[in-house]
């Protein structure tokens, strides 16, 4: 049995958007989709996108090696353009890895937007793997910014 090793960890990332744009890269189905899907290999076998105060948002995958990856998440507060707090978990195999508080929050700043990731991280696994987990989570926001810099996004 593993340890459980907690950590809280921060990441913030510089938008090019108002800050009500930015936050439609969480709150558009698409639009995080085109962010946040990563693995081109791995199999969707579940997609849930329920993106409001009580909302559900799950997906299971099938990876190349036949293994299975669930990310289930429950939103607790949501104040549009602003802050996003929702509470996720992560399983492998069926078998929980993690289980964190992750709070977004969005301000004007710079040219666009400061977005800042907080992460209350339960991690149940070795450093490495969670050292990698954390560092997997700086790459999608480092996706997330060249896709609002490339403005495929539309501005409503």
């Amino acid at each position: 049995m593993n340890p459980v090793r907690h950590t809280t960890f921060v990441i913030e990332r510089e938008l090019p958007a108002s800050p009500r744009h930015a936050f439609r890269f969480w709150s558009d189905r698409e639009l995080k989709r085109r962010w946040n899907d990563c693995h081109l290999d791995w199999r969707v076998l579940e997609d849930t996108f329920d993106f409001r105060i009580g909302g559900i948002e799950g997906k299971r995958w099938r990876m190349p090696d036949g293994a299975e990856l669930t990310f289930r998440a429950d939103y607790f507060d949501i104040l549009p353009g602003q802050r996003i707090i929702y509470g996720f978990e992560m399983s492998m195999g069926g078998e929980r890895i993690s289980a964190s508080l992750a709070t977004l929050e969005f301000a004007p700043g710079g040219a666009g937007t400061q977005m800042k990731y907080t992460e209350q991280l339960a991690f149940l696994g070795g450093a490495d793997a969670m050292a990698a987990r954390i560092a997997g989570t700086g790459d999608g926001f480092d996706r997330l910014v060249e896709l609002a810099e490339r403005g495929t996004a539309s501005v409503n």
